[in-house]
């Protein structure tokens, strides 16, 4: 089963999450989140797959989010706003997301990665 692993190459935490990847052996697909950004098809099929809520698909800490004064912006927007919205930029998208048959982790925790073996 191959994994797509969507990143952001000058993000640490993307590269931390390459580093676990490779160093234990687990496939995957390379994606840059801001050449091939998501599509809002693809999003909305991640973020009903994961069980999270939709917002924790933003990259909060981004410079662009800030910008956008989306912290205040978000919480009336309804799903289908949200999701064009991040489809626009890759740079508004929580990274790394890495999507298989069986899950959809976002953001990069060890433990959550572990599941991946």
């Amino acid at each position: 089963m191959k994994n797509l692993f969507l990143q952001y190459p000058k993000c640490g935490t993307c590269r931390k999450a390459k580093k676990w990847l490779q160093d234990n052996n687990i496939e995957f697909i390379d994606r840059d989140i801001t050449i091939d950004n998501p599509t809002k098809d693809e999003l909305k099929i991640w973020y009903e797959k994961s069980g999270l809520e939709l917002k924790k698909f933003f990259n909060t800490s981004g410079v662009l989010y800030k910008e956008m004064g989306l912290k205040d912006k978000i919480k009336d927007m309804s799903e289908d706003e949200m999701l064009e919205l991040l489809s626009t930029n890759g740079k508004l998208v929580k990274r790394p997301i890495v999507v298989n048959d069986n899950m959809i982790l976002v953001g990069f925790k060890e433990e959550n990665y572990e599941k991946l073996k």
